[in-house]
């Protein structure tokens, strides 16, 4: 029996570093990470005690990644792991006709890095680097040369392109620039034969209600997790 085709789809950060976005991370035929300056996300092969080893090797003191699991993470020795919740996977599925309107949209590239790092602080859309630019194309708007807004893409993996850090600076909120941006890249990706998807963490209700207004159907749902070194002499899970 064949798969899905949207089976890479369970396992997008895996499915990105083994193929797309592979020179965008590092790490072995058992588990991978993005490099810290790009995101701070990690996959494993299986959930194994030697696919835990390899992550731990990959890991500096002090550091964490964030992984994406169908289920609660399990104590890992030499790990410290930290349940931060539930991470909703939405698809696009629902075709939006008529115009989009692009009027004082511009593409962002590696000089708008600091900009975008600025906006990032300021509205906390999620992890943001200063290498997360190079995982696709972004969009923003500004006004009278300030960053007010932006979305772009991250992960990506054939057929599909996640869509992410989707901000707009407080001052201009309730405008509808996000709902545009979002719009436009979705136009995007999909003129390229490919399909959107994005996360967003279940208790941001606005973002999802956006989203559905928008096309997005929830596909699936994720445990996230933060990884790290366990401290010293502490406990190596937590749910908290």
């Amino acid at each position: 029996m064949s798969r899905s085709p949207q089976v890479s789809l369970d396992y997008p950060i895996w499915t990105a570093l083994t193929t797309r976005q592979a020179h965008l991370g590092q790490g072995d035929a058992l588990a991978r990470r993005y490099h810290p300056d790009v995101a701070p996300f990690a996959a494993l092969a299986s959930e194994t005690p030697a696919a835990y080893e390899a992550l731990h090797q990959l890991l500096l003191p002090g550091e964490q990644v964030a992984l994406l699991s169908q289920d609660s993470v399990s104590p890992i020795d030499a790990l410290q792991t930290t349940r931060v919740g539930d991470l909703h996977q939405m698809l696009a599925t629902q075709h939006k006709s008529g115009s989009v309107d692009d009027q004082g949209v511009i593409a962002l590239s590696h000089a708008d890095a600091k900009d975008m790092l600025d906006l990032v602080q300021k509205t906390k859309p999620g992890p943001f680097a200063k290498r997360t630019h190079e995982m696709g194309n972004y969009i923003g708007i500004r006004d009278q040369g300030r960053l007010i807004a932006m979305a772009g893409e991250r992960m990506c993996i054939d057929g599909y392109v996640e869509i992410s850090a989707v901000c707009v600076d407080d001052d201009w909120r309730g405008r509808g620039l996000a709902g545009r941006l979002v719009t436009i890249l979705r136009r995007q990706i999909e003129q390229r034969g490919q399909t959107p998807f994005l996360h967003v963490l279940g208790g941001n209700r606005l973002a999802i209600g956006l989203y559905e207004r928008l096309g997005f159907e929830i596909r699936r749902t994720f445990q996230l997790t933060r990884i790290g070194h366990a401290e010293p002499g502490s406990a190596v899970a937590s749910n908290s």
